[in-house]
């Protein structure tokens, strides 16, 4: 049997159901990998010659969709740095916090097969849902959800006034990145 052009999904016969926690581990670490290679290097985000007033609100708006689309990955990991430190003064909620971030990891971006719950299928819609009921309702048990609420505006005020002030001229976007089809895709 010829297979010319295909692209195997699994190297023998054993299914996916049977897979071991090593390579899951070892997949999530290069989904890791692959996201944080889509980060832009530090020295390109904090370039003080690229900073600058806009002209107008217009262009303002044009530096915000494409330094988003550029540095999303960078803004990311700011705002989700803000709120970590913001929970190091409530280390029951830090706890909390890592564990709903093991579980979207987990449950939600780094599974490859569909969430098989006693027998039956469960879709990305419901898992999105609960997930989000659930870190909700955590939020408002620990009793830190004023502080989370304000070191994420912080946090996005902090990527929003870095997206304004940081010039476009020098940026080169890919083709995926700037295609049709995304919210932040650059406006010509």
């Amino acid at each position: 049997m010829t297979t010319y052009g295909t692209i195997p999904t699994s190297t023998g016969p054993s299914s996916s159901s049977s897979a071991t926690p090593l390579d899951y581990i070892s997949r999530a670490k290069e989904r890791g990998r692959s996201a944080l290679a889509m980060r832009r290097p530090w020295r390109q985000l904090a370039n003080v010659h690229a900073m600058g007033l806009p002209p107008s609100l217009g262009e303002a708006y044009v530096r915000i969709r494409t330094n988003a689309a550029y540095f999303a990955m960078n803004y990311a990991i700011i705002v989700l740095l803000v709120v970590f430190c913001s929970l190091l003064w409530h280390p029951i909620s830090l706890i909390v916090f890592l564990a709903c971030l093991a579980a979207w990891l987990f449950l939600y971006f780094l599974r490859d097969e569909p969430l098989v719950f006693f027998g039956r299928t469960i879709g990305d819609r419901v898992v999105l849902i609960v997930l989000s009921v659930v870190t909700l309702v955590l939020l408002l048990l620990t009793k830190v959800t004023s502080n989370v609420l304000i070191s994420l505006l912080v946090g996005l005020l902090l990527v929003l006034i870095h997206a304004v002030l940081r010039k476009t001229e020098d940026l080169v976007m890919e083709e995926e990145a700037a295609g049709p089809g995304k919210w932040y895709a650059a406006v010509s």
